[in-house]
């Protein structure tokens, strides 16, 4: 009978756990806490800032260049001091601004000469429409554009995730 009584008690005690002992022990407060937890992220170093290279355009026209004549002293001087002119209305070439320009000089002529000078003596073109043109400088925009969001997303990560410092702003510097 003691056995019996005595596997009764240890199964009593197995099945109710440690609830009968609370009364003994009392109960403990359970305190829940929440703190946030710094987590170290490694930064990416920014890519170095483009640097661009303005390259040089020329629009060139067939329009023929105004060739005036010289200035000729009227005798009189100005509020400068300097020798007022009057330029004639008829000249002949000689007598122009620019003799070594030939009657019916156009910008076309001119920019041919001055690249046959600057490329010893050779031409090339690269042409493009205006449409063309239009379309490059959309491009242009939307590259811009896409750089910037680009740059203002990583600003937006950098300022989430280090404390320390506000993010400087991606640069587009202009040579």
């Amino acid at each position: 009978m003691t056995v019996k009584l005595l596997a009764t008690l240890t199964l009593l005690t197995f099945l109710s756990g440690c609830s009968t002992l609370q009364n003994v022990f009392g109960t403990k407060q359970v305190e829940i806490v929440t703190k946030p937890v710094k987590i170290d992220i490694i930064q990416p170093t920014l890519p170095r800032p483009i640097d661009l290279a303005n390259p040089k355009w020329y629009v060139v026209s067939e329009a023929i260049i105004t060739n005036p004549c010289k200035g000729l002293p009227t005798g009189e001087i100005d509020d400068d001091g300097k020798p007022k002119t009057k330029r004639p209305k008829d000249c002949t070439l000689e007598e122009r601004e620019h003799p070594e320009w030939p009657v019916g000089y156009t910008y076309l002529d001119r920019f041919l000469d001055e690249m046959k000078k600057k490329n010893n003596g050779d031409v090339v073109f690269v042409a493009m429409t205006v449409g063309d043109y239009k379309m490059m400088s959309q491009n242009t925009q939307e590259l811009r554009r896409y750089i910037r969001e680009l740059g203002e997303v990583i600003v937006y990560y950098r300022n989430v995730t280090i404390d320390d410092e506000p993010a400087a702003g991606l640069a587009v510097e202009k040579k």
